[in-house]
Order: C-alpha cells, then structure tokens, then sequence
C-alpha cells in the first residue's frame, strides 16, 4: 500500500478552501413588514416553507416562522436574529455541520445583506455527501494501514472467522484475475476490520471507545451511513443529531490512527 498522504485535516482543508456555504444555500423567501400575517402564512403553507425573511426599507431584518403567523400583520410576529443566526456566504461548508447541530436553519448574507437560508435538509445535497463520503474512504484506508502495521506478513488472518477469510480470499481471487495489482488484505470489508480491533486489546485502546459495544455501534453507524450514502438515501431522517455525533467520533478516531506510524 503507498503511503497515504492523506489526512482528516487535509479533507477538511480541501472543503474549506473550495466549498463554501452559498453552494448549498437556497435564497430566502422575504416579505415587507406590513404584510398581512394571513397573507404570508398562506404563502408558506402553498410552499411548504416553515420560515421566511421580513424586510423594511428592502432589507431583511428579521424572521418568521409559519406557526407563529396566527393573526394581525408579520411585522407583529418578526424575530431578531440571534448570535450564530447569520453567517456569510463565503464561510466553509463544514460550518453549517456544526451550526445546525443545534439551529434548525442558519442565514447567510450576500453582499453584507441576508439573503439566503441553510437548513438541516440541505445537508443532504451533493457537497455534505462527499465529504461525509470522503471521511468514511478515510476511515476504511487508516484502518487497513494500521492492521499491516499491527499484523504483517497478513498475521491478521488468525483474528477472523473462518467463513470471514474464506470471502476475503474469494475476492482475492476475483480480482487476481482481473489482473488488479493489490493483496489480500485488501479484501477484508468493514465488518473484518472492525472485528479485528474489537478483539485486539492494543487496538481497541488505540480506539478510544469506552466499551467495545461502543465501538461495535459505531462500526455499525459507520456502515450504514456508507450504504445510505453509495446508494443516494435519505442519511438524516432519524439520525440527528446523532449523525453529527458520530462524524464527530470519526474525525477524532481518525486523529488516532493517523498516530500510528
């Protein structure tokens, strides 16, 4: 295996430095202070929209949400926004990640002026996926890197089931002959690699997991955010804020292993 080069800090320095908010901000819906709320809320409910700007003198200086509409003009429902509640366009991506953590929806100004919205669901769009995506092909390479160094000559055939090996030769051998350069290690899946480190004592620490039913979740969580992601599935409904939580454990395993040398 060449030398990975690659690193945790490196992924989020390349988001950083080519993907920012405003490609996954939509532009925010606003209407004049004096609107009726009937008016605006009617507006929402056809939209399916749970929240839009307010403007006065054509600058939006607030917001409103649907529910709040109940009466009288939108002016009387408005909210001022809060620290953390705007954030400028050109921000990194990642910083919607961590903002919408504990908002449901950040805004994002345009020329010094609020003019858009980033909500939980944007998290969905094709940027946040390859990142997320980019993360788990990390953690897959730095666990295969830190098995050969634990297990060479593949010492670590011994720490798998029979039936486990056994499939990972059939794919050696599927690929031999496709004349693929690589090695049997290789082969293992997600599943192997994870039942490795649950049994080595030396890697479980390395792990930083407080039980080993700790890491076998997350192993789980693992696979199943890479099948959601392979296959274009929903990744957040039902898994947030956890889904936060556990590319939080991700990132801080992978400062781990990136350890070992």
């Amino acid at each position: 295996m060449k030398q990975l080069k690659s690193s945790v800090g490196d992924l989020r320095g390349l988001f950083a430095r080519t993907i920012a908010l405003r490609d996954i901000a939509e532009p925010l819906a606003s209407f004049d202070h004096s609107q009726p709320a009937a008016v605006v809320r009617g507006f929402m409910e056809q939209r399916g929209y749970d929240v839009v700007g307010i403007r006065e003198s054509g600058v939006v200086t607030g917001y409103v949400l649907r529910a709040d509409l109940v009466d009288g003009l939108a002016e009387k429902h408005r909210r001022a926004f809060a620290a953390g509640d705007v954030l400028p366009d050109s921000e990194p991506l990642l910083t919607a990640f961590a903002a919408l953590r504990e908002k449901r929806q950040v805004f994002i100004t345009v020329f010094g002026h609020v003019g858009g919205i980033v909500t939980r669901g944007d998290l969905q769009k094709a940027p946040v996926r390859l990142w997320l995506f980019g993360l788990v092909s990390l953690l897959e390479m730095q666990l295969l890197r830190v098995l050969r160094v634990r297990y060479p000559a593949e010492a670590w055939a011994s720490q798998i089931s029979v039936d486990r090996l056994e499939g990972a030769r059939r794919v050696f051998a599927d690929r031999q002959r496709r004349k693929e350069e690589l090695d049997l290690s290789n082969c293992l899946q997600l599943g192997d690699k994870a039942a490795i480190f649950m049994k080595d004592a030396d890697l479980f620490a390395l792990s930083g997991f407080v039980s080993r039913q700790a890491l076998e979740d997350f192993f789980k969580d693992i696979g199943a955010l890479r099948n959601g992601l392979a296959h274009a599935n929903d990744i957040l409904s039902g898994r947030w804020p956890a889904l936060a939580d556990l590319i939080e454990h991700l990132e801080n395993f992978l400062v781990r292993l990136e350890g070992v040398a």
